[in-house]
């Protein structure tokens, strides 16, 4: 059985992308374009993993973070937090920092080499 990868981002064209790759790799892909509707796939969906971008209308990246620790604390449907790969274009020092504090699994930079990308996927699904 793939495994299943939920993508957050509010761009349509990384989205698509980022899921015509990862199919190839046969990965189920699952999108989202933005917090809400991604915090809503991961109750329904529930991903063995999460690309999550920051910078989103709405609900941003980093709140879809914190409401992901909550919902796991209290839904003990989940038996572990789900790795998060987080791919920005918001390149801080601060965020980045702030971001890795909350326990994701990856920190990409967009654009992304896909190369960069996959070994970081591997690694967070204890692929490799």
């Amino acid at each position: 059985m793939s495994k299943k990868i939920l993508i957050i981002d509010d761009e349509a064209s990384v989205v698509e992308l980022i899921k015509i790759i990862l199919e190839e790799e046969n990965y189920h892909i699952i999108t989202a374009f933005d917090g809400d509707e991604g915090l809503a796939k991961i109750e329904s969906e529930r991903p063995d993993l999460i690309i999550l971008d920051i910078v989103m209308p709405r609900v941003d990246g980093y709140s879809v973070l914190i409401a992901m620790k909550e919902f796991m604390k209290i839904k003990d449907r989940f038996p572990s937090m789900i790795p998060v790969i987080v791919l920005t274009a918001c390149v801080d020092s601060k965020v980045e920092k702030l971001i890795r504090n909350e326990g994701i699994a990856g920190y990409l930079e967009k654009p992304v080499k896909i190369e960069e990308l996959l070994n970081s996927i591997r690694v967070a699904l204890k692929e490799t």
